[in-house]
């Protein structure tokens, strides 16, 4: 385990809480603009991004990029991307077609809110939009090829994290694996689904914070083993939280896996919570090439673990 002091609990708070608020003070201007022609699709738009959500994938890129003494500012628009990439992620997962979840984020659906078909088309305007800002984002590096080589580099890894390979592979063995005839789900094929489903984007944010952050190859992949082990352990604990956790702490319904093979249902509570530690404490022994520069990112990695919404 690296040597690093514990962050108290509630500094901890406090620190994600100031990347919250910043993230949460940009998105809304990189929003597109609302033309009445496609108002409702905006509305949706604007509904989901916005809502209260963690934001943790956006802080894991700004947070690498602040163990570099990277300003936020350079990152501030990939991390805004990622999120939105998240966002209309989470919009198709909860259709009644996907998981047929009624809230997201303690607030009804947004297909709830604003129907099905726009809810789509807004979360295909949100991953439209988020490439674009990838594509005019201004990365700090030089104007020599690098900063042109940097948004290709982003743009790429952003694309394969929700492709086949990515989250849209996870969803589509999840699916696969659900009903009566569906494909049975033991340890591995669970760690495949939500290593695609949900590891991919907490894998791709490390990468796109380091890469603008100017990582060499070797600390690249010491943080992508970080975030892969991270994405698995935050999973996990959404399993539990599930399982035992309470709906009004949650800001979601709980229970709602009755009758799915997840963690919970595989390895007990118990059995969970301590799987969940141990990728934990993989994630933060991958950190120890940065010394005592990434206690933040070991402490991200201790709330994952102990978080309950």
């Amino acid at each position: 385990m690296p040597a690093a002091s514990r962050t108290p609990a509630s500094d901890l708070d406090a620190w994600l809480a100031r990347w919250r608020d910043r993230i949460d003070a940009a998105l809304p201007a990189m929003l597109p603009p609302r033309h009445e022609t496609a108002g409702a699709v905006h509305d949706a738009m604007a509904y989901a991004l916005l809502s209260p959500g963690k934001r943790l994938r956006p802080t894991l890129a700004l947070a690498i990029g602040e163990m570099y003494r990277v300003e936020p500012r350079r990152l501030m628009p990939s991390a805004c991307a990622i999120e939105m990439v998240h966002t209309a992620s989470l919009i198709l997962d909860d259709l009644p077609c996907m998981d047929d979840a009624a809230v997201r984020r303690g607030r009804p659906a947004c297909h709830v809110a604003h129907g099905e078909a726009t809810a789509i088309l807004a979360s295909i305007g949100l991953l439209n939009h988020a490439f674009g800002i990838l594509a005019g984002e201004t990365t700090g590096a030089p104007d020599d090829g690098t900063r042109e080589r940097l948004r290709a580099v982003v743009a790429r890894r952003l694309a394969a994290a929700i492709g086949p390979d990515g989250v849209i592979g996870g969803q589509s063995a999840d699916l696969e694996s659900a009903g009566p005839g569906g494909k049975p789900v033991d340890l591995i094929r669970l760690e495949f689904i939500h290593s695609h489903k949900t590891g991919s984007l907490f894998i791709a944010s490390a990468e796109i914070g380091a890469n603008l952050s100017g990582a060499s190859p070797v600390e690249l992949d010491a943080l992508a083993a970080y975030a892969k082990n991270l994405g698995l352990a935050f999973q996990i604990t959404d399993d539990l939280i599930d399982a035992v956790g309470d709906a009004a702490t949650a800001g979601k319904p709980v229970r709602a896996d009755a009758g799915r093979t997840t963690f919970v249902t595989l390895c007990g509570v118990e059995g969970s919570r301590t799987l969940a530690g141990e990728l934990t404490d993989t994630a933060m022994a991958s950190l120890f090439p940065f010394g005592r520069r990434a206690a933040r990112l070991r402490d991200l990695a201790r709330f994952v673990a102990r978080r309950d919404r």
